[in-house]
């Protein structure tokens, strides 16, 4: 485990466990801190091939983990929006090496003497100087 965390203390043992104290004073009210903390321990334990078992403690010993902070519930929110939107654009957003490479591709095809033949036509037409074609585009694509 590389990672600090606000609200957790973390410590690993040789035989696979790991030890997570949860210290989110007071009385280790769910929030956005916590929150975070854990989604960020989950996400590094997908990757760990050594942990075989997590034990989860307190630091406060009259609680374990009682009710959400309902004086943190817009913090809540919002850090619940930023981390899902977080791992939407992980899972769904190419990287930059993919992005590179596309662009590399577009650049080829862009600079072929076929693309460029072409775009010269269309210019030629008056495709892009402002006119119906350029005004209704939205409406016509709209109509597809």
């Amino acid at each position: 485990m590389s990672q600090t965390y606000r609200t957790l203390r973390v410590a690993r043992s040789d035989e696979g466990v790991l030890s997570v104290v949860i210290d989110a004073p007071p009385m280790n009210l769910i929030g956005p801190e916590l929150v975070r903390d854990l989604v960020a321990l989950l996400g590094e334990l997908e990757s760990d091939q050594d942990t075989r078992v997590m034990v989860l403690e307190s630091a406060d010993p009259e609680y374990f983990v009682p009710h959400v902070d309902l004086t943190k519930v817009a913090e809540y929110t919002a850090e619940a929006v930023r981390s899902t939107k977080r791992v939407l654009n992980d899972l769904t957003l190419p990287g930059a090496d993919e992005i590179r490479a596309d662009a590399r591709r577009f650049h080829q095809l862009v600079g072929s003497d076929t693309v460029k033949a072409r775009t010269a036509t269309l210019f030629a037409q008056g495709l892009q100087t402002r006119g119906p074609l350029e005004l209704d585009l939205g409406d016509r694509i709209g109509a597809l």
